[in-house]
């Protein structure tokens, strides 16, 4: 926690909050995946790795688990704590890249992307980044689930996305909406 609150100094724009998600909200991110079926899952932002645990945990055997960590402090945590676990992959790079780590790792596509990103404190460019990559990364059939502390970017999401499942965390310090998402009906992936 004291780690967290320190990057959270350093850089609060990239990390969006003072304190990690809680466990509440881990296993509410975790509802609407089926692990059953999933081969492929990446998370965005896993900083000190409390959906990571839920994700390795409950992720079948052969199945990838992706880890898109951007702050290099929280990326020597996630290889001390995951590196060596079977099928989990982590990178330390930006979201808005995740087709190339992909295809790094031969992922054609994934089932679900995870994300702990602050999307409201992001700057508007690299939200539209790594949204437009997401898109991409979903395919047809994969779900995007997003948690954030407030609906102010609900709009912004739409025009990416088609809103599926919105799912809300009370125990969660602050509460927390998670938002479940896949591509638009009728549209391509390649386009906005």
């Amino acid at each position: 926690m004291f780690q967290f609150f320190l990057e959270f100094l350093k850089s609060p724009r990239n990390i969006g909050a003072v304190a990690p998600s809680g466990a509440f909200l881990a296993k509410k991110m975790m509802k609407p995946i089926r692990f059953e079926w999933a081969k492929c899952i990446v998370e965005y932002g896993p900083g000190t790795g409390i959906f990571t645990r839920e994700l390795i945990r409950r992720k079948k055997k052969g199945a990838k688990l992706l880890l898109i960590e951007q702050n290099e402090s929280f990326f020597r945590k996630l290889k001390e704590r995951y590196e060596g676990h079977e099928g989990v992959l982590i990178v330390n790079g930006s979201a808005e890249y995740v087709k190339e780590y992909m295809e790094q790792y031969g992922m054609e596509s994934v089932d679900y992307i995870v994300s702990g990103l602050p999307f409201t404190s992001l700057p508007v460019r690299t939200s539209e980044q790594i949204l437009t990559a997401t898109r991409k990364a979903i395919g047809a059939e994969g779900r995007f689930l997003t948690f954030q502390y407030s609906m102010a970017k609900k709009k912004f999401f739409q025009q990416y996305f088609h809103i599926a499942d919105c799912l809300f965390e009370l125990r969660n310090l602050p509460p927390a909406y998670v938002l479940v998402m896949r591509q638009k009906p009728g549209k391509s992936n390649s386009n906005r």
